[in-house]
């Protein structure tokens, strides 16, 4: 008996070498699934408690759990691996995630894929003290706002609480299989911008393929049509009734969520007032650097609506690139005489800005895109504009590349 325990801490011990190896290093000091905002016994939550386990030598604890996790969710193959591997720990040492499980090459690397970014999100989910750094500024009637990170496979949910952000919970997703940067039609890859959910589909109305329901974005965006690329139908949906989640590179380009966690997801979003915001990669900071971010981005904005307000066309034209182009391909001289000179000219012109967001563009650094609505006054005559502004740097300053209205 004492060397069949021997034996399985040890197996136990090899199997945390061979999880250590896809998870990044310091992840064995910083396992404490019960902190996660999403802190519920969902099937991520109990795969965590297992590991946990393993690191301790607790191979007993570590196998009820996996039997549990897989009576729990039958169609969850992360789970069964785990399961298959700590089974095989009772008759010799287990030195490779996947080793009790009879599978072709390529589904075992799609699972330890997956295995590897939902470890990953220990250690990667950002603490209450940062904030997206893409996200800098959201109308008061936006609950929330979907922050996507594509390099951890992690969608992150914050609400907008009075202006400030909060993060209020986390999901393993699913991207192209091609990855990020979507350019074309059926280049199985996803978009990088910023996004709004615009609508849904019920399940009922689905192929099963897509799971419990869909959330349709904005894709392609005025940006990306400026830019020539092109596709249409991205999602976020679920995922086939007879598998619980997919590896991380696996969709046609859409974001995949496993169902339950699409139907949580549901209760944040608000058609057409929940923008998407998906990055190669995210970055998050300090409150103290997002607030003076946001401040100055949110001081471009005055200045250009100053300049507006002053009658003097050359200055407002410092406000614009020299590389502006419209949607309609115009130059910034034709586009200027068409749209903005005739407004800008006017002697008394009083203008208001209210309902602003201001977006750091994703995996750009040198770009904001803000959006407002834009209130004009003349004696007696009004008249409301919702316009959307896309700031580029150049060398020391802030140029508008592109404008439209929306």
């Amino acid at each position: 008996m004492v060397k069949s325990k021997r034996a399985g801490i040890g197996a136990a011990a090899a199997l945390l070498a061979a999880c250590a190896l896809l998870a990044p290093a310091g992840m064995a000091k910083s396992i404490h699934p019960a902190e996660s905002p999403r802190a519920r016994q969902d099937a991520e939550i109990m795969l965590l408690e297992i590991y946990k386990d393993l690191r301790a030598s607790q191979l007993n604890e570590a196998m009820a759990k996996a039997d549990a996790l897989v009576q729990a969710y039958p169609n969850f193959r992360v789970g069964h691996m785990i399961r298959g591997d700590l089974l095989l720990m009772h008759t010799k040492p287990v030195t490779q995630m996947g080793a009790g499980l009879n599978a072709p090459a390529d589904k075992l690397k799609d699972l330890r894929d997956e295995a590897r970014v939902r470890l990953q999100s220990l250690v990667a989910r950002p603490g209450a003290d940062l904030l997206p750094r893409s996200v800098l500024q959201l109308r008061g009637d936006m609950r929330h706002v979907l922050v996507v990170d594509a390099t951890q496979s992690r969608l992150y949910v914050y609400q907008n609480a009075n202006g400030q952000l909060r993060l209020i919970t986390d999901y393993y997703i699913t991207q192209g299989k091609l990855g990020v940067d979507k350019f074309r039609e059926g280049d199985q890859k996803t978009p990088l911008g910023v996004y709004y959910i615009t609508g849904r589909v019920s399940g009922a109305k689905l192929p099963d393929f897509y799971g419990a329901s869909a959330l349709r974005i904005n894709y392609p965006n005025e940006w990306d049509r400026l830019n020539g690329r092109s596709g249409s139908g991205i999602f976020l949906h679920g995922t086939p009734s007879d598998n619980y989640s997919r590896p991380p590179l696996a969709s046609d380009g859409c974001v995949v969520l496993t169902n339950d966690d699409l139907r949580r997801l549901e209760e944040s979003v608000d058609i057409g007032k929940t923008p998407v915001v998906i990055a190669d990669h995210q970055e998050f900071v300090s409150k103290a650097k997002w607030d003076a971010e946001r401040d100055t981005a949110a001081r471009l904005v005055e200045a250009w609506r100053a300049d507006l307000v002053s009658a003097d066309n050359q200055r407002l034209l410092k406000n614009y690139s020299g590389k502006f182009k419209s949607a309609e391909g115009e130059n910034l001289k034709t586009w200027f005489e068409k749209e903005l000179r005739p407004l800008a000219s006017v002697n008394g012109l009083s203008v208001t800005l209210s309902e602003m967001t201001i977006f750091r563009y994703p995996s750009r650094d040198d770009m904001l895109v803000s959006t407002f609505t834009l209130e004009s006054k003349i004696g007696k005559t009004r008249s409301t504009q919702r316009k959307r502004q896309y700031w580029a740097r150049e060398g020391g300053s802030w140029k508008i590349v592109f404008e439209s209205l929306i």
